[in-house]
């Protein structure tokens, strides 16, 4: 099934397993689906398994969407209690599609509490109350991890997936590797767990053999242990200044640390020349995407000291700060800035998924689980990018069942894929237009225009900085504008950075520091020759924080 089939079955408001290869794009189908049902009006929830996968589009855990939790079980007096809470109330009430991604990690048992959770707030029998579900994933991959030692149960062993009357759509275009070439028949073969000698002399041409290229190549382990501490390790064999590029954040406090936990860039992260790194988000139109190798060749001349990180093919690219968010109802519930960046000398497997990769030195000796080799090995977008360092049989297992069951998808996927080629375009776009109109969006084109063309980010970042603006102009102080605001200090300090670049005229000099501090401070800039914060951290020893060297630097210029 192509990409353009499984969104016009989306769009029927059929319940669908999104399923496919490694790389088939099946997160790029969903944030098409999305944004479909946004300009149509149509309110969704987009959820994940894991917090990292919800990350990839803007969205938070099913476990904390639906209130479940950490919860293994679901009594009677728990849903008495789920059910007197207004937000999880409103928050039922308004969704009618529901997206969960990644569910292979999600316990058949998980599914069928969400599934009566859902059948509560909306006060029907109906699966999941009657709110169309979109499950994506790929069995193949990492399977739920279980507290004890039960067995593992995947969704399609629960009771909602038997009731739901799914649709599978099995993508089976690839999008990360060459289609038809070695490293795509190699996946294939894991996949079917039926590795050839041809694969393994192949394996074998890549023991502790160098990635083609010259970006260094990510290790990838098994195990966390050691991952942090070794790219710290590295870090630190290098010479010259640090630079130091501090998160901000925005919003609800538990959904923003929910946020920084889930979000791969790192809350504090510091670089220095030569430093091995890897973006983490996707941004198509700046040249990277998540998972995309580099190494930093530099910083450029702004007050930010922006790293400059040169690609595999070549290129060099200036990053600048990215953004996360938690949306909900249309609006941004939490939101959080950083770099785009994280140290790559290594990373674990389970961070890894959804990535794509250039280069990848894989230590598979250790694997524990099956998966593990499967999804560390389609990281990679071409066989000349492993460096194989170690491999033991674990590693190219997969769960027997998952083999019939993946046989028994694809026939299901191609039995639906003939009844909507069955449809006329007439029909298909009656289909649509109905579950749109019965799910209380729009057909207005006027309406659905608007819709596509607001720029919501945009909106909300202007109007958080005239917020703030409207304190400075109040001249509230920075622990005030903080407090009122629910945001942290360094997060208010980088608006008033930026609002001093908007609005010169604006009047910030009641909230310069001690003119003895500041003098301080100015002469260690001028020392250093340069308005990066590092350096003149180095010089004072640490005396004054990076807020304190920050908000100095706003009146350097005065």
């Amino acid at each position: 099934m192509t990409q353009a089939e499984a969104l016009n079955i989306l769009k029927s408001g059929a319940n669908v397993y999104l399923t496919g290869n490694a790389g088939s794009g099946k997160t790029y189908v969903l944030n098409q689906y999305i944004g479909y049902l946004k300009a149509h009006g149509v309110e969704v929830a987009v959820t994940a398994s894991t917090g990292i996968a919800a990350t990839h589009m803007n969205g938070i855990t099913i476990h904390s969407w639906s209130g479940l939790g950490i919860r293994d079980s679901l009594s009677d007096w728990d849903l008495e209690v789920l059910q007197e809470k207004q937000n999880l109330f409103k928050r039922f009430e308004k969704t009618k599609v529901l997206i969960i991604d990644e569910v292979s990690m999600l316990h058949a048992r998980q599914l069928d509490m969400i599934d009566r959770i859902a059948r509560a707030f909306k006060r029907s029998d109906k699966p999941f109350g009657g709110m169309q579900v979109v499950l994506s994933g790929d069995f193949f991959q990492l399977p739920p991890i279980t507290r004890d030692a039960s067995e593992v149960c995947f969704v399609d062993q629960s009771n909602a997936w038997k009731c739901m009357d799914i649709k599978i759509c099995y993508l089976e275009e690839q999008h990360r590797q060459e289609k038809g070439g070695i490293f795509t028949k190699i996946l294939n073969e894991i996949r079917s767990a039926n590795v050839s000698e041809e694969t393994m002399q192949h394996f074998r041409s890549r023991y502790r053999k160098a990635p083609e290229g010259s970006v260094m190549p990510t290790k990838l382990y098994t195990h966390n242990a050691d991952v942090d501490a070794l790219n710290n390790r590295e870090l630190e064999k290098l010479p010259g200044d640090m630079e130091v590029y501090e998160m901000t954040s925005r919003g609800k406090g538990n959904l923003v640390e929910n946020l920084k936990k889930s979000c791969l860039a790192p809350e504090t992260l510091r670089l220095k020349e030569g430093a091995a790194v890897m973006f983490v988000k996707n941004n198509f139109e700046k040249g990277y995407a998540n998972g995309t190798l580099g190494t930093v060749i530099g910083f450029d001349d702004s007050d930010a000291s922006l790293p400059i990180v040169k690609l595999k093919d070549g290129r060099e690219i200036t990053v600048s700060s990215e953004s996360w968010a938690v949306e909900e109802d249309g609006k941004v519930k939490a939101e959080i800035d950083q770099i785009p960046l994280r140290l790559a000398w290594a990373i674990t497997v389970h961070k890894s998924q959804g990535m794509s990769l250039d280069a990848a030195e894989i230590d598979l000796s250790k694997s524990f689980v099956a998966g593990q080799g499967y999804v560390a090995l389609s990281r990679l977008r071409s066989l000349e990018g492993l460096c194989l360092m170690g491999l033991n049989k674990t590693a190219l297992e997969v769960d027997a069942r998952i083999l019939d069951l993946d046989q028994e998808l694809k026939n299901r996927s191609e039995e639906i894929m003939e009844v909507f080629e069955n449809l006329d375009e007439k029909g298909l776009k009656l289909m649509h237009d109905t579950f749109v109109v019965q799910s209380g969006g729009t057909l207005d084109v006027e309406e659905i225009k608007r819709n596509k063309n607001f720029d919501k980010k945009v909106v909300i970042r202007g109007s958080t900085y005239e917020e703030t603006r409207k304190l400075v102009e109040e001249k509230k102080s920075l622990i005030e504008m903080a407090k009122e605001r629910d945001m942290t200090e360094g997060t208010i300090i980088t608006h008033l950075e930026k609002l001093k670049e908007m609005h010169p005229e604006l009047d910030l000099s009641y909230l310069a520091l001690d003119k003895k501090i500041l003098k301080e401070i100015s002469d260690a800039f001028k020392k250093s020759k340069d308005t990066k914060l590092s350096p003149v951290y180095s010089l004072l020893k640490g005396k004054y924080d990076f807020d304190e060297l920050r908000i100095a630097r706003m009146f350097l210029k005065e």
